[in-house]
C-alpha cells in the first residue's frame, strides 16, 4: 500500500483465497478490512463463517488458474508445479488424503495429483473422475481446462465428509494437450496403465473437458456431422457426455443419475472414433484397457469461439450452468455409489 502524507479514513475490503473447514462442507471466505489513517494499517479484522456459493468457488479456481497462474504449457515447470501445488492444497483443504503420482516427459518430471474418498466396500471396485491442468501454449486456458479442474474440486467439495459405497478417485492429470495429446505420454494413459498393472477393478472414469461455456443464442451448436443437427440441440446451451459404444451402459447410468440431479439439458452420444471429437481427451487412455470411461463437455470448438486462443478468459464462462453440471455430476456419483 502507498504511504499518505494526508490524514483520511477509507474502508477497503480484500477477498483472499478461501479456507475450507475440514469437511468441506462449509467454503469460508476470510475479509480483510483495512482502515488506512494517514497511511498507517489500524485494523484488520478476519471474519469467519460466510459460505461460498458454488458458482464463486468456481470462478475463484478458474481465475486462480487461468489469470492468475496462467497459461500451463508442459514445458513451463514453475507453472505447472504451482498449478500442481495449488491443486493438492485445495484437495487437502477439503479433508481430502492426497498422494502424486510422478512420470518422465522429456527429461522433465510430471505430477498427477490423486485425492481418494474411501469406499465401505472394499470389492465394490474405484471410480475415477478426471481432469487434465495443463494447457495449449496460446492460451490461458479458462474453459481447456481450468474449468475441468474447476469441475473437479467442485465435486470434491460437495462429496467431501461422505461415506460411498465404493472408492471414489478424483485425478488432476498433468499431460493431455500436445505433444502428448492421444499418446502413451499422456498422464492420464500412465495413471490408467498404474490401475490395469495393479489389476484394480475399476468400475469407470468421467473425464471433465471444458465444463463453462455456454450460450443461448440461436446457431450456436455445430456437430462434426450435418445430420447431427437432426438429432441434437442447434443451441449450445447444454453440457455433453461423450463416449465410445463399449461405454454406452455406464454412461447412460451416470447420465440418468445426473438428470435427478439437476435441471441443466444434457445430450449423451456413444460413436465409434470415427466422430470427431468422440474421444479427445482423457477418456481415450481409459478405454485403450477396455474401462468404461466417458467424456463431459461443452463440446469445446463445436460451440467455444474461444478454443485454444488467448481470448480463452474466465469472464468468458457461464458458472451458474457450470455449477448445474458438478451438482449434477456430485449427486450421480453420490447415487451409484450408494
Amino acid at each position: 500500500m502507498r504511504e499518505s502524507r494526508s490524514f483520511y479514513m477509507k474502508r477497503t475490503t480484500l477477498f483472499l483465497d478461501p479456507g475450507l473447514n475440514r469437511t468441506g462442507m462449509t467454503h469460508l471466505w476470510k475479509r480483510i478490512v483495512l482502515y488506512p489513517v494517514a497511511g498507517i494499517i489500524i485494523l484488520i479484522v478476519p471474519l469467519r463463517g460466510e459460505t461460498m456459493d458454488l458458482p464463486s468457488y468456481l470462478r475463484l479456481i478458474v481465475s486462480k488458474l487461468s489469470r492468475d497462474i496462467g497459461v500451463r504449457f508442459y514445458q513451463d515447470l514453475e507453472r505447472m508445479e504451482k498449478t500442481e501445488k495449488y491443486i493438492a492444497a485445495e484437495f487437502a483443504s477439503l479433508g481430502y488424503p492426497v498422494t502424486k503420482q510422478s512420470f518422465k516427459f522429456e527429461g522433465r518430471t510430471y505430477h498427477n495429483v490423486i485425492a481418494e474418498l474411501k469406499g465401505t466396500d472394499p470389492d465394490a471396485g474405484v471410480l475415477i473422475i478426471g481432469a487434465h491442468y495443463d494447457s495449449v501454449r496460446t492460451t490461458p486456458g479458462a474453459d481447456d481446462n481450468a474449468s475441468g479442474i474447476a469441475g473437479l474440486l467442485g465435486i470434491a467439495k460437495l462429496l467431501a465428509g461422505k461415506q460411498p459405497g465404493r472408492t471414489v478417485r478424483i485425478v488432476a492429470f498433468a499431460l493431455e494437450e500436445p505433444p502428448v495429446y492421444r499418446s502413451r505420454n499422456m498422464a492420464s494413459y500412465h495413471y490408467a496403465k498404474s490401475l490395469h498393472d495393479k489389476k484394480e477393478k475399476v468400475e469407470g472414469m468421467i473425464c471433465l473437458e471444458m465444463i463453462g461455456y455456454f450460450t443461448d443464442r440461436p446457431g450456436s451448436q455445430h456437430y462434426p456431422l450435418p445430420f447431427m443437427k437432426l438429432k441434437f440441440p442447434k443451441i449450445g446451451n447444454f453440457i455433453a457426455m461423450v463416449g465410445n459404444r463399449k461405454s454406452k451402459q455406464f454412461t447412460d447410468t451416470i447420465a440418468s443419475n445426473f438428470k435427478q440431479a439437476t435441471d441443466l439439458p444434457f445430450v449423451t452420444l456413444n460413436a465409434p472414433a470415427i466422430v470427431v471429437g468422440i474421444d479427445f481427451s482423457d477418456h481415450w487412455s481409459f478405454g485403450k484397457f477396455n474401462y468404461p470411461a466417458f467424456m463431459v463437455t461443452d463440446t469445446a470448438f463445436y460451440r467455444n469461439p474461444n478454443y485454444h486462443a488467448p481470448s480463452d478468459l474466465p469472464d468468458t464462462l457461464d458458472y451458474s450452468r457450470m455449477a448445474k453440471v458438478v451438482e449434477g455430476l456430485a449427486g450421480a456419483v453420490e447415487k451409484m455409489n450408494k
